[in-house]
């Protein structure tokens, strides 16, 4: 896969941000403070409640609050470690925030602020917050005030997102160096508020190559406006298999997803229905004639059911030379045979895995809560055990490669989180893939838009409540085009 620094923003490990601290070989927690306390200057002049932790994410709210009396600012300060046990840089900006005669507070005392600074734990943590800790946040929740978390809200796993028993729900989070996965995936969406981000004065990409990436908009140099001198074969054809008796919908959304996003072509292969009445342009077919038939992608899976027809289709599909959208009961039966995981490893061409969590929990034999607690690891090992490309669907979905790169897309809203919505991304990807788009940037392309979409219909009113897949399908579409076609004519 391309280097993607010219497009995205880089995304670190807590791992890789240590060695990136490491390396930079300079005084960070000074800066970090200074950071922290001309955002509160500028945004939040008042008085101002510091929360000190005990380890270097105290340290930067020791600095935070020295400052902010050096501005005259009406600060407050709990500290909840031992200044004894403090690490060395946090040690001296405890001492230097007490030879300014600043006080420490064990408990909040009772008064009003008007912004809280969370400095308790930053990307460090990896243990459950129980006791007095998870009172302190819980009463800091039920503040009426904005809260500014440092780095990463205290009790969200700086890797994965979930939430380490309690977690601070943030107004805004100042995270330092580089982004980190809990703060685009997850139950981290829920707790950041708004991320701002201050590198320090250090380029990481100088000193540790990433392997995630965070995308926040679409690849237009993927996607080449029409010539006037086209014809329906110029754009590629989609062959979806599925939608039995019973789930024919499944089948519809993603085959009119496929037209509708540019396949010049496109063919479902059900036994239940003879005509899509709202889409006749959809070519209706017996399952079995697609396969050979040379499509330049196959959607299959959405409504398939499990039945043993519908394991010989997948079968068949994943000894084709077809490159394959994989979906819902395709991934499922894949699960359930060993032959068939072997098969899919064993593919020369193109495979690429849609699942939700229960999927992939299912893909990889473990519980749905490991999958749920490493969204970013999880993804990787569909990638690695497969042999394929992955996306991991869900809040901030994961999107994984064959290269051991990963990308978390960063367009959507609960909206979403409705039935079909899979489907109609299935069969983006492949229309993406059919008009020539590599597999990386079909997925690439394909789940931000989708997302993008599910965001311009809650601008006008139409979610995110009561959304349908069908209503994100139209919205894709009308985005593809203006995105396309008024970047080209600006000269983009």
């Amino acid at each position: 896969m391309r280097d993607l620094s010219d497009i995205f923003e880089p995304v670190y490990l807590r791992h890789e941000i240590a060695e990136i601290e490491r390396r930079a070989a300079m005084p960070l927690m000074e800066r970090a403070g200074r950071a922290v306390a001309q955002f509160v200057e500028e945004r939040f002049p008042g008085k101002v409640l510091v929360l000190a932790g005990p380890g270097n994410n105290g340290g930067d709210a020791f600095v935070c609050a020295r400052l902010l009396k050096s501005w005259w600012m009406n600060v407050d300060l709990v500290f909840t470690g031992n200044a004894g046990n403090l690490p060395e840089d946090a040690a001296s900006a405890y001492h230097a925030w007490v030879d300014a005669g600043g006080a420490c507070l064990k408990d909040v005392p009772e008064g009003k602020w008007d912004l809280v600074v969370d400095g308790l734990f930053g990307t460090g943590l990896k243990r459950q917050l129980a006791g007095d800790y998870a009172g302190l946040i819980e009463r800091i929740n039920a503040m009426d005030i904005p809260v500014l978390s440092i780095d990463m809200p205290s009790g969200v796993d700086a890797d994965t997102g979930v939430v380490l028993g309690h977690a601070i729900r943030a107004s805004h989070t100042l995270t330092f160096i580089g982004l980190k996965p809990g703060l685009l995936t997850s139950d981290g969406l829920d707790h950041c508020g708004v991320v701002h981000h201050d590198r320090l004065g250090i380029n990481p990409l100088d000193l540790v190559k990433p392997q995630g990436w965070f995308s926040n908009s679409i690849i237009l140099s993927a996607i080449k406006k029409r010539p006037r001198n086209s014809h329906k074969g110029s754009f590629g054809s989609v062959a979806v298999i599925g939608g039995s008796k019973g789930m024919a919908g499944a089948g519809l959304l993603a085959a009119r997803a496929a037209l509708r996003l540019g396949s010049g072509k496109v063919f479902l292969g059900t036994d239940a229905l003879e005509v899509d009445l709202l889409q006749p342009e959809i070519m209706v077919r017996d399952a079995s004639e697609l396969i050979g038939m040379g499509a330049n992608a196959i959607v299959i899976g959405p409504g398939l059911g499990r039945s043993e027809g519908a394991k010989q289709l997948v079968e068949a599909a994943l000894e084709s030379a077809n490159a394959l959208v994989l979906d819902a009961d395709a991934l499922n039966l894949i699960a359930e045979h060993a032959e068939l995981q072997e098969k899919l490893a064993g593919r020369k061409t193109v495979s690429v895995l849609t699942p939700h969590p229960l999927e992939a929990a299912r893909l990889l034999n473990i519980d749905v809560l490991d999958i749920l607690e490493h969204r970013v690891e999880s993804a990787k090992r569909l990638c690695l055990k497969f042999k394929c490309h992955a996306l991991l669907k869900g809040a901030g979905s994961i999107l994984a490669f064959p290269d051991g790169t990963w990308v978390i897309n960063g367009s959507g809203n609960a909206g979403l989180a409705q039935a079909g919505t899979g489907d109609a991304l299935s069969g983006m990807i492949a229309a993406f893939i059919a008009q020539g788009l590599d597999a990386s940037n079909a997925m690439l392309c394909a789940a931000y838009l989708h997302g993008a979409a599910a965001e311009k219909l809650a601008e006008e009113g139409r979610g995110p409540v009561g959304m349908s897949a069908s209503d994100a399908i139209d919205a894709a579409r009308m985005l593809l085009n203006e995105w396309v076609y008024r970047a080209r004519s600006c000269g983009l």
